[in-house]
C-alpha cells in the first residue's frame, strides 16, 4: 500500500465567540469523490463513505480526529506537530465538507497567525491504500483505502504535484502484526541490526546515504 495525498484549496476561515472565547476554525471539502483530481486519481463515493463513517466513529466522535501542520511523510499524526483538531465530515453529493477546530499547540499558534496574517492556506487528506490504472485512462483509488486524517494544513497547494508525489508515495507501507510499518525503513533496520562492528556500520549508513541521494 501506498501513502496517498490530495490537496484541496478552498477553505474558508471562522471565528466563533463563545462565552467571550474567541475559536477559530477552517471549513471547506476536505474530501471529493467521483471525480479526477489534480493529481489524475479518482475515489469512489461508496469506498469514501465507507471511510469517512470509520473515521468519524473512531475519531472524531472520540475527539481524536487530529491534523499536522504541513505535509508529514506517514500515515501516523505526530502529536507534537498537531495545530488542530476535526470535528466535523458532512456529505454534500460527492463531496465532504469538513470543519476544524484550530488548537493552541505551538503549531496551531503559528496557523493561528498565518491566517490573521492573511496567509492563504489549504488542506490535505492522507491514507493508504492501492491505486490501478482504470480502462478510461484515470487511477482509480482501491477498495482496501484507509483515510489516516482528513485533513493536514499546507501552504501553496497549487504547488507541482510532481513534488508532493516524490516525496509522499515514494514509500510503500505494510500491515506486520497489527501495525502499519515502512517496509523501505524495516528492511533498512533489519539489515543495519546484523552488523556488530562499528566500522562496518559507520560505512554501511554511509552507503545508505549515498543510495538515498542516488534516488532522489
Amino acid at each position: 500500500m501506498k501513502l496517498i495525498t490530495e490537496e484541496i484549496e478552498s477553505v474558508e476561515v471562522l471565528t466563533e465567540t463563545v462565552n467571550g472565547k474567541k475559536t477559530l476554525y477552517i471549513q471547506g471539502p476536505f474530501l471529493q469523490t467521483e471525480q479526477k483530481n489534480r493529481n489524475g486519481r479518482v475515489y469512489r463515493k461508496d469506498i469514501m463513505e465507507r471511510e469517512v463513517k470509520r473515521y468519524t466513529e473512531s475519531y472524531i466522535c472520540k475527539g481524536r480526529a487530529l491534523g499536522e501542520l504541513g505535509h508529514p511523510d506517514g500515515p501516523t499524526v505526530n502529536l507534537d506537530r498537531v495545530s488542530h483538531k476535526i470535528i466535523s465530515l458532512e456529505q454534500r453529493g460527492n463531496d465532504f465538507i469538513g470543519k476544524a477546530q484550530i488548537l493552541s499547540t505551538p503549531m496551531g499558534k503559528i496557523v493561528e497567525s498565518l491566517l490573521k496574517d492573511g496567509v492563504c492556506l489549504g488542506v490535505s487528506s492522507r491514507g493508504i491504500g492501492s491505486v490501478r490504472q482504470h480502462p478510461s485512462g484515470y487511477m482509480e483509488v482501491g477498495e482496501d483505502f484507509m483515510l489516516a486524517t482528513a485533513a493536514d494544513i499546507v501552504a501553496d497547494p497549487s504547488a507541482p504535484d510532481a513534488f508532493v508525489q516524490g516525496i509522499m508515495e515514494g514509500k510503500e507501507w505494510v500491515w506486520d502484526g497489527g501495525m502499519l510499518r515502512e517496509k523501505m525503513a524495516e528492511q533498512t533496520q533489519r539489515r543495519i541490526n546484523t552488523l556488530v562492528d562499528e566500522k562496518l556500520l559507520g560505512e554501511y549508513k554511509l552507503s545508505l546515504f549515498n543510495e538515498f541521494l542516488n534516488s532522489l
